[in-house]
């Protein structure tokens, strides 16, 4: 129970740091391009790879900590950052043809349940 707490706490956290990493760079750079998206995703992942080698290397940090930085804050700020995870641990035991897949496949169907998401709305809602 400890656990869903600390991820509930820190989801809500990374949420209303997402909002405002998109907001600010919304208005610093402007609406065309997805800037905050890129932003969050790109730091997300960074700072899961710093969480994950710190936890390995040099840190032991309690099963409801790690819960609540790398689940939480930064499952609520992107979950780009998890996706990179997952490719890390495929790409680390040497899996890189299926990394490559998990990629593509992350990629085309994820963009693919959008527009189906779309489609679908279109038509109930046509």
């Amino acid at each position: 129970m400890n656990q869903l707490v600390v991820v509930a706490l820190g989801g809500a956290l990374g949420s209303v740091l997402r909002y405002l990493a998109q907001v600010w760079l919304g208005r610093l750079l402007g609406q065309g391009f997805p800037w905050g998206t890129l932003f969050v995703n790109v730091v997300g992942s960074l700072l899961m790879g710093v969480l994950v080698e710190a936890a390995g290397r040099v840190w032991s940090p309690s099963p409801e900590l790690r819960a609540f930085l790398a689940v939480g804050i930064l499952g609520g700020f992107t979950t780009f950052s998890s996706f990179s995870l997952d490719v890390g641990a495929l790409a680390s035991r040497g899996d890189w043809a299926l990394a490559m897949v998990y990629v593509m496949a992350t990629l085309m169907v994820g963009v693919g349940g959008f527009f189906v998401g779309l489609a679908l709305v279109r038509a109930v809602v046509s």
